[in-house]
């Protein structure tokens, strides 16, 4: 977990690797990462988590590096890594629930790490060109959130594994009528888990389920999915049909794999408990499990078959419904005993309500039909104990059941399986594709008490049918094997990156000496650099032409081609000072405040940093044409600044290249870019029902071939962007959906064309940390507003200078908070509560650890 408890990286080639990355370190995705690593082409695998160097958790989460699996080769670099990346308080356990605001900072530390592995990678194995991750696999909701936002910063495929979903949480929890919706969203945190996961389905090229159900009765319930659209799209695309902008992201069925490596060669059939133990229970061979004597002590014949159901105390799980067939069944009870493992308990009445009811009602039905001596219920297992439960279970000869309401995988059938006992399982979810593959066992409606009855008394008392059954589970495990898991993943993958278009981002060499004094000090051309056909001494030039060819002119020296280096930019500074404060006034107009803004903090950034080693991007939700007006008015320049980021994140241009948009960065940003055919389906959209068709209306003059703007007459009723973007989802359109200049504008955007990301992008290109970039922001701002303030960059709010914003037209009052999303608390947040005067943004700056 992450998935970052869980990102991790598999190398398909020693030029290709995967990022995978979890978020919840869970035992299952660190054994992925070991099973990935020790497949044959897989050259590094890492596991990204949040580091913790809490007391209240083993020391061990506070280790930034631990090895998973040794190199093969001997490297020291290649393998399993679990990789802890710092966010939010160090020093604190962080329950999962209240771990959101942190997400946009884990992003920037996997970012970094990212980086510099596809650096190091890159001059092992790629000749120095750098060597990014092969795919980002996100594992869980806060996982699914962070490798989407990892796949748009860095232009890499994404794949998503749900595991288990917030709207199918949210749905439980609501029939239940225990707690009420602002109950479960205030504990559970439930509509920001839901709309992680909705992020997650919009960047994912692939999502892996284990199970047909779990596409269709859980990945079903969400907006960015629909499993019939899904179908329409991919046999239009088989066809060569254009899909009209619509997408759906592909999903296939991957059982989960496991190690079977403990699983010892299996008894013969013949060897029961019989010949273990005798009738009064002395152990004739070998010192027996102490687990099984626990068990057995219940039993007054320990020999019959035993009926195994392993789960935890949950209704869902269905065990009374299970002690009830038992029960009103003579032939049944006289054929079988019963194991009940029901998790571990000390006292019943200290439990949460839920489980205690369901263990209240166990013994109550054991009391009820006087099933004492065939029912065994023990307080206490550990989970080393487990595989000799199931052991115990195949001596005699006994089933396992699963008898849940609904059961989303059914783990414990495979596991089951390779101990050699057949199974009775429910037929909603994933058991049914387990069966089919195993052919153990029989599936049951699990409300059908009767029907459990008869599932069970046919497996028990057809010794031929029971045999059949152990023999062709114990045959077919190999299914569901890590080897076999890793094989079918790769191939899914392969073939998603296939259809995934690719930019490859370029980095600066670690080796490289950055210039750290800027070219804008350099005004002696005495300096009397050779450029041949360009300029002469004595010249007689402006000083914007000056300082373009002196910046030609070096550029061209730097490179050891003769040619500008590509990975030259006046950005390249020690820090980076991102204006973002846009000032509007209620009709949606520039205020003056932006120029002194932008004048004071130039000023304060040379006095805190001195001279030309920090760099200034001006980061605006207007239009270029906007932006320069805006600055001819004021006493700055657009010469100022080493990129100018406009449109809400879509556009970027760099003044000191004659004001030239990075088309690298308009192809990076298209993904998923519906183009066209967003255009009249946003009109058509975001107004409401009542409102005229000239309401909102495309504001040509603003838009660009990565951004449509539409004008918002004022005072009329418009849809937010949380509602919006459902609507556009249900319709399989991804984009970034931004309301700009006091809520006078719609900005639509590719999904991940935004302010956040656009300096991520430049962090990478220019070879600047995150955490070297210093955000100015007022107090309120776009619908994007709050991407902004998150993360390992510095943030410094300047009250009293924005007079309207456009939150209002973010969210519905029933959705998510901004406290589950911005971390006031963080100490990269600095509120400038004075005057914005240089003297006091300087003192801010000092604050923020800015020298």
């Amino acid at each position: 977990m992450l998935l970052i408890d869980e990102a991790v990286n598999c190398h398909i080639s020693m030029t290709d690797f995967t990022f995978f990355w979890v978020q919840l370190q869970v035992k299952y995705v660190v054994e992925l990462a070991r099973a990935l690593a020790n497949t044959k082409g897989v050259y590094r695998v890492d596991l990204l988590t949040r580091q913790i160097t809490s007391p209240e958790v083993d020391s061990n989460y506070g280790e930034p590096i631990e090895m998973l699996s040794y190199p093969q080769d001997g490297s020291g670099s290649c393998g399993a890594y679990v990789i802890r990346i710092p966010c939010g308080p160090p020093d604190k356990y962080i329950p999962k629930e209240s771990l959101w605001p942190y997400v946009p900072e884990f992003v920037d530390g996997a970012l970094n790490h990212i980086v510099n592995m596809a650096r190091a990678l890159g001059e092992q194995v790629n000749g120095g060109k750098p060597t990014w991750p092969y795919v980002i696999h996100g594992h869980y909701a806060d996982a699914g959130e962070v490798a989407a936002q990892l796949s748009g910063a860095l232009d890499v495929p994404m794949v998503l594994t749900g595991h288990s979903l917030g709207r199918n949480k949210f749905e439980q929890l609501l029939k239940q009528g225990r707690l009420s919706r602002e109950d479960i969203n205030s504990t559970y945190k439930i509509l920001r888990r839901i709309e992680a996961e909705e992020l997650g389905l919009d960047a994912a090229q692939m999502v892996v389920t284990s199970t047909r159900q779990e596409i269709e009765e859980q990945w079903g319930l969400y907006d960015g999915f629909d499993v019939k659209l899904e179908r329409k799209l991919r046999v239009r695309r088989r066809r060569g049909v254009s899909c009209m902008g619509r997408y759906m992201p592909r999903t296939v069925v991957i059982p989960p794999g496991m190690d079977f490596s403990y699983v010892t060669a299996q008894d013969s059939p013949e060897d029961d408990l019989k010949t273990l133990i005798g009738s009064d229970r002395t152990p004739k061979k070998v010192q027996l499990p102490p687990i099984w004597s626990e068990i057995m002590r219940f039993f007054t014949n320990p020999h019959k078959p035993a009926i195994l159901a392993l789960s935890r105390p949950d209704p869902k799980k269905n065990v009374t419904t299970l002690l009830k067939a038992f029960g009103e069944c003579q032939p049944l009870r006289e054929l079988a005993n019963m194991i009940l493992i029901l998790g571990n308990r000390d006292d019943i009445e200290e439990m949460s309500t839920s489980p205690s009811d369901v263990l209240t009602n166990v013994l109550k039905l054991i009391d009820k039909y006087d099933l004492y001596g065939q029912v065994a219920y023990p307080k206490h297992h550990k989970q080393s104990e487990v595989p000799d439960i199931y052991r115990l279970a195949a001596k005699t000869k006994g089933v396992f059941i699963n008898p849940a309401l609904v059961e989303p995988f059914g783990l414990t059938l495979i596991e089951a399986a390779a101990y050699g006992l057949p199974s009775v399982a429910t037929k909603n979810g994933g058991p049914v594709d387990i069966l089919k593959a195993l052919n153990n066992g029989l599936l049951v409606d699990p409300h059908d008490q009767k029907a459990i009855t008869d599932a069970l008394l046919k497996l028990l008392a057809d010794k031929n049918l029971w045999n059949e059954c152990r023999k062709n589970g114990l045959k077919n495990i190999h299914h569901f094997a890590w080897p076999e898991h890793c094989r079918n993943y790769l191939s899914q993958v392969d073939h998603c990156r296939n259809r995934h278009p690719m930019t490859h981002l370029g980095i600066p060499s670690i080796h490289e000496e950055p210039m750290s004094e800027s070219l804008k000090e350099v005004e002696d051309l005495s300096l009397r650099f050779s450029i041949e056909g360009d300029f002469k001494p004595g010249c007689e030039l402006d000083a914007a032409t000056r300082q373009k060819k002196l910046i030609e002119a070096i550029t061209l020296m730097s490179s050891p081609s003769g040619s500008p280096s590509i990975n030259y930019s006046p950005g390249r500074r020690q820090m980076l000072f991102v204006i973002a404060a846009d000032c509007y006034n209620s009709n949606g107009e520039s205020t003056g405040h932006i120029q002194d803004i932008i004048k004071n903090v130039l000023h304060a950034a040379g006095l805190s940093l001195g001279l030309g080693k920090a760099g200034f991007v001006l980061l605006t939700g207007s239009s270029l044409s906007e932006t320069m007006e805006a600055l001819r008015l004021g006493p700055v320049n657009a010469e100022d600044f080493d990129a100018i980021i406009c449109n809400s994140g879509s556009e970027m241009y760099y003044p000191w290249k004659d004001m030239v948009a990075d088309m690298d960065y308009e192809a990076h940003v298209e993904y998923r870019w519906p183009g066209e055919n967003i255009r009249s389906m946003v009109l058509k959209l975001a107004r409401v029902d009542d409102e005229s068709n000239d309401d909102i209306v495309e504001f040509g003059k603003a838009s660009g071939s990565k951004c449509y703007s539409y004008s918002i007459k004022p005072g009329i009723k418009i849809r937010k962007v949380d509602t919006l973007r459902q609507k556009l989802r249900m319709r399989g359109f991804r984009c970034n959906l931004v309301y700009t200049r006091a809520a006078s504008r719609l900005n639509v955007v590719p999904l991940f064309a935004s302010r956040m990301q656009a300096m991520r992008y430049l962090s990478v290109r220019w070879g600047i940390d995150i955490s070297k970039l210093v955000v100015i922001v007022g107090e309120q701002g776009d619908t994007d507003y709050e991407q902004l303030l998150g993360g390992l960059h510095k943030t410094l709010i300047i009250r009293g200078v924005v007079e309207h914003g456009s939150e209002q037209l973010l969210r519905e009052e029933d959705n998510l908070k901004r406290e589950d999303l911005v971390p006031f608390e963080s100490p990269n947040i600095h509120f400038l509560e004075e005057s914005y005067e240089a003297q006091h943004i300087l003192a801010a700056l000092d604050g923020l650890g800015v020298k």
